[in-house]
């Protein structure tokens, strides 16, 4: 199933604010607003090196360390359940100068290595979107991955087939409904059926 340009246009053109995502590429294009503040996934970055370890493991090794002292950093900021601010400050104390070196590394490898390989393929993409992945470092309130929002549709994307047997198009649209209701719900802590 391909993703059409389309709907993401349509749904987000009056949309001001973040906008966090995989390297999609209509995503990129619609970065051109000045309202919009385009932020990447870290998470999805890790993923192409994962992927990469059969073809390159020393380079994927070294790149998967990077992602992990980044991801440790992001655990105790949720330890002490910091303002903001006070997150702001300390990824650019700590996080900025692992980025600033491992993009350092990055640019280092992208010269080094067959275009088709796996590990080249992670490169690559991390170094397409670098800007968007460091843009959580700008404020407090960014995530360094969208893995929040991903897990709490993952029900829907599992289920895709299963919608199509709704009944009717109205039967749909109410499951819609209901499924965006509950899981409003559950972000916000809200007990639905009271």
């Amino acid at each position: 199933m391909t993703r059409s340009i389309k709907p993401p246009q349509a749904l987000l053109k009056n949309y001001k604010g973040m906008l966090q995502s995989d390297g999609y590429k209509v995503y990129q294009n619609l970065a051109t607003a000045k309202e919009l503040k385009l932020l990447s996934c870290m998470a999805h970055a890790r993923r192409y090196f994962e992927k990469a370890f059969d073809n390159d493991y020393a380079r994927a090794s070294y790149a998967m360390e990077q992602f992990q002292k980044l991801y440790g950093l992001e655990a105790n900021i949720r330890e002490h359940n910091a303002t903001s601010e006070v997150i702001k400050r300390y990824r650019n104390r700590y996080a900025k100068p692992i980025l600033d070196s491992f993009y350092d590394w990055l640019v280092a490898q992208q010269l080094q290595l067959l275009p088709k390989s796996a590990i080249s393929k992670a490169v690559s993409y991390t170094l397409r979107l670098w800007k968007h992945l460091i843009g959580y470092l700008e404020d407090g309130k960014y995530l360094i991955d969208n893995n929040k929002i991903e897990n709490t549709i993952r029900p829907l994307a599992l289920g895709r087939k299963n919608y199509l047997l709704a009944g009717s198009h109205k039967a749909a649209q109410k499951a819609a409904m209901m499924y965006s209701f509950f899981a409003t719900c559950k972000i916000n802590d809200v007990e639905p059926f009271a």
